[in-house]
């Protein structure tokens, strides 16, 4: 039986994922909490957390057990984040139970588990090494940020206008930067513009 901890800061997601977790045999929900550390001090075999990445990063090693990310931002950069800050399953915020239950027992058995729209275009991105870096193509997110760094826009305004959080506008703009191969935000924008990626 696979013992299962959620974490997630709403009572309704929260209760949503017990019930579901609950329902089938072979998981014992030992418990769940509003955050990340207090579900991973129940020692689970499997952690399914509906938080933010910032929630991954200030917990680091501490966590012990494999991540299920339920919720995420359905964005690739923020599932690559997720992978380098140890989750081991992304799920998007339209997941099916069905998917949530088979990315459980995936981390449980030392897989990955990934939205198949993500590892698409996580398995694009993934360019030979002789490739040159400003030839990686920008997802439809990073255009949407590149042209709101363009008119100037703050990291904490393009999070609000896009609801995701400040932390992941933050991933964007440096995979935006690594992409173009650019040092800066205005260098970013002057070769989206050269390359035809944004119109001012």
């Amino acid at each position: 039986m696979i013992q299962v901890a959620i974490a997630a800061p709403s009572a309704v997601t929260r209760a949503g994922l017990e019930a579901l977790l609950s329902s089938h045999a072979e998981f014992d929900v030992v418990g769940a909490s509003a955050d990340l550390a207090t579900a991973a001090s129940m020692r689970p075999d499997v952690l399914v957390a509906a938080v933010e990445i910032e929630e991954l990063t200030a917990a680091g090693d501490s966590r012990g057990a494999p991540i299920v990310l339920v919720g995420g931002a359905g964005d690739p950069v923020w599932t690559e984040e997720a992978l380098r800050l140890g989750a081991r399953a992304v799920l998007p915020p339209d997941a099916a139970p069905a998917a949530i239950v088979a990315a459980v027992e995936a981390a449980a058995s030392g897989l990955v588990a990934l939205d198949p729209r993500d590892l698409e275009v996580l398995l694009a991105g993934a360019a030979p090494a002789h490739r040159p870096r400003e030839t990686a193509a920008l997802t439809a997110r990073e255009i949407e940020v590149l042209r709101m760094m363009a008119e100037g826009t703050a990291n904490k305004n393009i999070a609000w206008k896009l609801g995701i959080s400040e932390h992941t506008v933050k991933f964007h703009v440096a995979s935006i930067l690594g992409k173009l191969n650019a040092s800066s935000r205005t260098e970013a924008v002057t070769t989206g513009i050269r390359k035809g990626l944004i119109l001012i």
